[in-house]
C-alpha cells in the first residue's frame, strides 16, 4: 500500500519528537525570567523594534517583525540563533554575541509581557482563497504554529498570524538560501517545507498569514533611556 504521509507531515512529526524529547531537557535549566530587569537591556532593541512600521533595508526593504506579544522561549531561541549563526543577519548576530542568557531570558520576557498592554489592531478573520487554502496544506503550518498560526503547539515555535506580511516573505526565503555567509537560516524542518514553494507562492502565504488575526504588536517606545 502506498503511504499518504507527505515529506511535510514527516518533517512536522520530527519536530514534535524533538519537542518532545530532545527540547524538554534542554529547557529544564532555563534562566529564570525577569521582564521587569529585562525593561533595562532593550536599548539595543527599541531602535527597530519599538518604532512602528520601522523598515529595515538588508537583505532587502521589509517591515521589522512584530515582537511585542511573542511567546518568550521563541525569542530566547531566536537570539541563541543567531549567536551561533544558524540564522544569518549582521546586524542581529552583533547583538545577539553580546548578550547572555540570562539577557536573552529577561529581554524575552520583557516584550512577551508588552503584549498584555499594546494595542493589537482587530482584523476580521477571513477564509483563504482555495490556492492559498492548498499551500497552507501543504506547508502543513498549523501542525506546529495552531490552528489559528496564533496558538503554537509549542511555546519555542512563533505565533505568526497577523505579522507583517513583508518580514515574513524575507524570512521565508532566508530557509531557501544556502551558501550565504549573510543571509540564511539554518532549519532542517523549516527549511524543507519552505524550499517546495517557489517565490510566488511564498508571497501568497506571507500575504494571506499577514492578514491574519493575531495578537502581536509593536509598542512605540523612546529611544532615550
Amino acid at each position: 500500500m502506498t503511504s499518504s504521509i507527505t515529506p511535510v507531515t514527516r518533517f512536522a512529526r520530527a519536530a514534535r519528537f524533538a519537542l518532545g524529547f530532545g527540547l524538554a531537557t534542554a529547557f529544564v535549566s532555563a534562566q529564570a525570567q525577569d521582564a521587569d530587569a529585562g525593561a533595562k537591556k532593550v536599548s539595543q532593541c527599541i531602535g527597530c523594534h519599538g518604532i512602528p512600521g520601522y523598515q529595515a533595508s538588508f537583505p532587502e526593504v521589509h517591515k521589522v517583525p512584530m515582537i511585542a506579544g511573542q511567546n518568550a522561549k521563541y525569542i530566547v531561541a531566536s537570539l541563541n540563533a543567531y549567536k551561533k549563526g544558524d540564522r544569518k543577519h549582521p546586524t542581529m548576530r552583533g547583538i545577539a554575541t553580546t548578550m547572555s542568557e540570562q539577557d536573552m531570558a529577561d529581554v524575552a520576557a520583557y516584550y512577551e509581557r508588552q503584549g498584555a498592554s499594546a494595542s493589537i489592531k482587530t482584523v476580521a478573520a477571513r477564509e483563504p482563497s482555495a490556492d492559498v487554502a492548498a499551500l497552507l496544506t501543504k506547508g502543513a503550518c498549523a501542525s506546529c504554529h495552531g490552528a489559528d498560526l496564533n496558538k503554537p503547539i509549542d511555546p519555542t515555535y512563533p505565533k505568526i498570524a497577523g505579522q507583517h506580511a513583508d518580514f515574513l516573505y524575507v524570512a521565508l526565503k532566508a530557509y531557501q538560501t544556502e551558501g550565504n555567509p549573510q543571509v540564511g537560516r539554518n532549519n532542517a524542518v523549516m527549511s524543507g517545507i519552505a524550499k517546495q514553494f517557489k517565490p510566488a507562492e511564498l508571497k501568497a502565504l506571507a500575504n494571506h498569514i499577514g492578514s491574519m488575526p493575531g495578537s502581536l504588536a509593536t509598542v512605540p517606545q523612546s529611544k532615550f533611556r
